[in-house]
């Protein structure tokens, strides 16, 4: 995808902001002078230009003015006090990209005056190029700024393009709010191993190196995770005794209301109609 003579603003230069511009920059996607961050703290802001070779200015208006791309990655709750100002240079992009999270589409076409929009939600894992970003976009956006909204979201990780905005939602409880899920989950398998008598150093390892390792036997195997499963679960033993007090105690329905419930809280954040919960009721 070419990316010559184009410029990308980003306008906030957060975590996520920072990890795609050094994905751009290591992937060679775009050159360093391609580049504008925008960001009100000057200290942020020329230490990545200092760190990446990129252009710093602490105006949303003139980033949004030079932008052929134009990558929204401020906070939601920074949206109101931003867009009179991208509003003014972002109308003329080519490209609005936006990766925040419950911001609806109509919201940052009508506030930038700009329909041509591609609505992203990446996870945190993204932040070392192992995420996995769900993206849609308006029907304005043509197959050139597809493809460059691709290889954009591309330095995160996996993408994955859906054709409608309603499963940014579920992206948002699944994907994006998953990493949580895991992160407790190691946590309690960790202090189970303590508990049992395990140094939490060593706790740690076993439980990183075991998740590591299942993820990566599951990707290669390219088995069905019950198949999977049953491979480990010999009549009687252990691992049956495990997973018999896991579905005793409710653990794929307590996964499942879990996720339905960031669902719930992601349309209703992002203002739209309330979802029924998992008993149909509303």
């Amino acid at each position: 995808m070419s990316f010559t003579n184009k410029m990308i603003s980003f306008i906030g230069s957060g975590v996520m902001g920072e990890a795609m511009i050094k994905g751009l920059i290591d992937q060679k996607v775009v050159q360093p002078d391609q580049i504008i961050a925008a960001d009100p703290r000057t200290d942020r802001g020329r230490e990545l230009a200092a760190r990446y070779g990129i252009h710093y200015t602490a105006s949303n208006l003139e980033a949004a003015e030079k932008a052929h791309i134009l990558v929204m990655s401020i906070k939601p709750q920074a949206l109101p006090g931003v867009l009179p100002e991208v509003r003014r240079g972002g109308h003329n992009c080519d490209l609005i990209l936006s990766i925040m999270a419950g911001v609806r589409i109509e919201t940052i076409a009508n506030g930038v005056a700009n329909a041509s929009v591609v609505r992203a939600m990446p996870n945190t894992p993204a932040q070392i190029g192992q995420g996995i970003t769900v993206w849609t976009a308006t029907k304005e956006v043509m197959e050139p700024q597809l493809n460059q909204a691709r290889a954009l979201l591309g330095t995160f990780g996996q993408e994955i393009y859906m054709d409608g905005e309603q499963y940014l939602d579920m992206a948002t409880a699944l994907s994006g709010t998953g990493p949580a899920y895991i992160f407790m989950f190691m946590e309690a398998l960790i202090d189970a191993g303590v508990h049992m008598g395990f140094s939490r150093r060593d706790a740690e390892k076993l439980v990183m190196h075991t998740i590591r390792g299942s993820v990566a036997y599951a990707e290669q195997s390219g088995l069905h995770p019950a198949e999977l499963r049953n491979q480990v679960t010999s009549p009687g033993g252990t691992t049956a005794e495990a997973l018999y007090h896991l579905e005793k105690g409710g653990f794929r329905t307590v996964i499942s209301r879990a996720v339905w419930s960031a669902f719930q809280r992601s349309v209703a954040l992002g203002g739209g109609p309330p979802v029924r919960d998992l008993n149909g009721d509303q």
